[in-house]
């Protein structure tokens, strides 16, 4: 059993009409991890966790993969992009005030990697009326102006770790990239997976509360950040909207800075 986890704050803050549960101790989670009653959804790639105010996620392990007609289905860099989501959420924690959920915990146990994070109510975006999601849309823009005003030389998550969008894996077997850095800071942080379905809103004072789900953020010529967000459905261009397809575009640029080994 090996883990390696980031210090949780000391419990959330409360006032004196209501007391918050406490954030979760992540020395116990480690040691006791939630029971499985405690997982409401599991994807080919994913389990997911939730109980009072903390939510969590973790990778699979080798022996919980799922199998299809085709056979073992091996999701890609499971690990390495739930540690890039926890480098990403704490440094937009530290470097902005874009909303985005409290960061408890990452570490991995027996094999997965678990990344633990304040629970956020509210609806996506996508289940809001058409009229009530102009005001949720010029909030959203002026979080994206914030992260393209956060600028590095090298392509890649806050801790190197390189995930590109995954409209990109769909064209490529490539997971590991070894790219060349630039003289200039010209690339900007991007979400990369900005859909109606990761914008957490108040419904009633229609402020976003969260953006979630950072697991392919990093830093990126800006065109890599799709405007997917304005119309409801994935990260990925779509025949019924006219949109036009930029993963050649995309995996053009990586391919022409990776350096071969």
């Amino acid at each position: 059993m090996s883990s390696s986890s980031l210090s949780p704050p000391a419990s959330l803050s409360s006032s004196p009409l209501s007391s918050p549960p406490p954030s979760p101790n992540v020395s116990n989670f480690i040691s006791n991890p939630p029971p499985e009653e405690l997982c409401f959804a599991t994807t080919p790639e994913r389990k997911y966790y939730k109980k009072d105010n903390w939510f969590a996620k973790r990778c699979l392990r080798p022996s919980e993969y799922w199998t299809s007609p085709r056979g073992l289905i091996v999701p890609r860099a499971g690990k390495e992009r739930i540690k890039n989501e926890a480098a990403s959420l704490q440094f937009i924690l530290d470097e902005t005030n874009i909303p985005v959920p409290k960061v408890y915990g990452a570490f991995e146990l027996d094999g997965a990697f678990w990344l633990i994070t304040e629970y956020i109510e509210g609806v996506d975006l996508a289940l809001l009326p058409k009229e009530k999601q102009l005001p949720v849309l010029k909030e959203l823009e002026g979080h994206l102006e914030t992260l393209q005003s956060l600028k590095s030389n090298s392509v890649g998550g806050p801790t190197g770790i390189i995930v590109p969008p995954y409209r990109i894996t769909h064209a490529t077997k490539q997971d590991s990239w070894n790219l060349r850095p630039s003289p200039t800071k010209e690339y900007v942080f991007c979400h990369n997976d900005l859909s109606q379905h990761n914008v957490i809103v108040d419904p009633e004072t229609l402020k976003i509360k969260a953006i979630i789900d950072w697991e392919y953020a990093g830093f990126y010529p800006g065109f890599f950040e799709g405007r997917f967000y304005t119309r409801p459905g994935p990260s990925d261009a779509l025949e019924k909207y006219n949109e036009k397809s930029d993963t050649s575009k995309l995996l053009e640029f990586l391919e022409s800075l990776h350096i071969n080994s």
